[in-house]
């Protein structure tokens, strides 16, 4: 590919999208349909590699709620994003999908999936409206952005420079850098003066101290609910029903996924993980349903007892933490005994240590500083012509769909704005 320039369009504006995710396909479609000739430059062989692989492969699109619900669910400069939710709205979304063919439904916690279950409808989806609405894909790495009179110009790549009016840079953190997230985007910005701020995991499995986990490697957890506390002072800083899964390094799944964006300091011993295995059975019912197992085993061990109560992985790691003889006879267990086996039940704690490293993290906390950045246009502050959408903005959100929502309506104000010169 040659250098390119706008003459050759027309007189039409043209358009450099960087990075072919959710926000790069959406600024690129919204850019295009506002009347620039766009190009969507992407690192890898095929567009929307990280889109695939969200929500366990079923891709949460966005989250069906109103405006004020949705902004509590994004701990991370808020307010910054009215502009671009209000132009751009999760029922914009829906719509949006659905006019393209891709028919969604809502699941709990106002949660929205493609009926099919399949992320790759929805990146077919981009794809195709991409192809329809006349941007060009060119499968190949930025190096970095050209720049002219202090002004973007254009991006460079191993063909040299592609000039264009405007530069969306899409490049998305620095979590899962297997699918082309490795920070670009932040180097090319800090390059032309922005501010990155510090940059974290977020949305990210936890580690915890000892072995208790590691013994039950593997072992997912249905239905249980799951509080985070500070060890100092007993505050409770997060607690929700659902799934989780035990690992060699300690815990993950959707409940402690949703649990990491509320601890930005987590550190050794300073918060713990407090599980009900039984949260729909309060003490004096589980006590009851504990006393009918035990009549119903009553001449078997402790260990063999429990089968119709817990897993089979959990068992033996369970009965260690009571401090029950394993192999005392169930009908020899003393009341005592058995209030610390429902104690144990309903609060089975596992110390936290910190989190997995941020290459397993969904979404990265930090980017470039919001101060920098127009949020009626995505427009920097700093340098004429670059514009920015997705997770590269120093903002990010809770579990649901909220991120990807941010994606979508970061990029439209993007790529509008870009289109028109705003």
């Amino acid at each position: 590919m040659t250098s390119t320039t706008k003459k050759e369009f027309d007189g039409a504006p043209v358009v450099a999208v960087v990075g072919g995710g959710a926000a790069g396909m959406m600024a690129a479609i919204t850019a295009a349909e506002s009347g620039a000739c766009v190009y969507l430059f992407e690192r890898n062989n095929r567009t929307g590699k990280k889109l695939r692989i969200t929500g366990k492969g079923r891709c949460n699109v966005t989250n069906d709620c109103d405006l004020n619900t949705f902004l509590s669910n994004v701990p991370s400069n808020p307010r910054f994003l009215y502009a671009a939710l209000s132009r751009f709205s999760t029922a914009d979304t829906k719509d949006f999908f659905e006019g393209l063919g891709v028919p969604l439904k809502t699941e709990r916690g106002n949660r929205v999936f493609p009926v099919s279950d399949r992320a790759g409808d929805i990146v077919e989806a981009l794809n195709r409206k991409c192809r329809a609405v006349g941007v060009q894909t060119v499968f190949r790495r930025v190096q970095s952005l050209a720049m002219e009179n202090g002004a973007v110009c254009g991006v460079k790549t191993s063909d040299g420079v592609i000039r264009a009016d405007a530069v969306i840079l899409c490049t998305g953190g620095k979590s899962y850098p297997m699918t082309g997230s490795d920070g670009d985007g932040y180097r090319f910005a800090e390059a032309l003066g922005h501010t990155v701020t510090p940059l974290s995991p977020s949305l990210v499995p936890i580690t915890a101290e000892g072995k208790l986990c590691a013994s039950m490697q593997g072992l997912s957890l249905r239905n249980v609910s799951l509080r985070i506390k500070r060890c100092d002072t007993g505050k409770t800083v997060y607690e929700d029903f659902g799934e989780m899964l035990f690992t060699h390094y300690g815990i993950t799944g959707p409940l402690v996924l949703s649990a990491s964006a509320h601890l930005s300091d987590i550190q050794p011993k300073k918060y713990e993980a407090q599980i009900d295995l039984k949260p729909a059975l309060d003490e004096k019912t589980l006590d009851a349903r504990l006393l009918s197992d035990f009549a119903k085993y009553q001449n078997k061990d402790f260990v063999n007892a429990l089968s119709d109560l817990l897993p089979q992985k959990m068992i033996e790691p369970f009965v260690r933490l009571t401090g029950v003889d394993a192999r005392k006879k169930v009908n020899s267990i003393t009341r005592e005994e058995r209030e610390r086996i429902v104690h144990t039940l309903k609060d089975l704690t596992v110390p936290l240590r910190g989190f997995r490293p941020i290459d397993e993290a969904i979404v990265t906390r930090g980017g470039i500083s919001v101060k920098e950045i127009d949020p009626k246009t995505m427009k920097s502050k700093l340098v004429d012509g670059l514009y920015f959408a997705g997770e590269i903005i120093d903002v990010d959100a809770y579990t649901g769909g909220f991120n990807l929502q941010i994606a979508f309506s970061t990029a439209v104000l993007a790529g509008q704005a870009s289109a028109w010169g705003e």
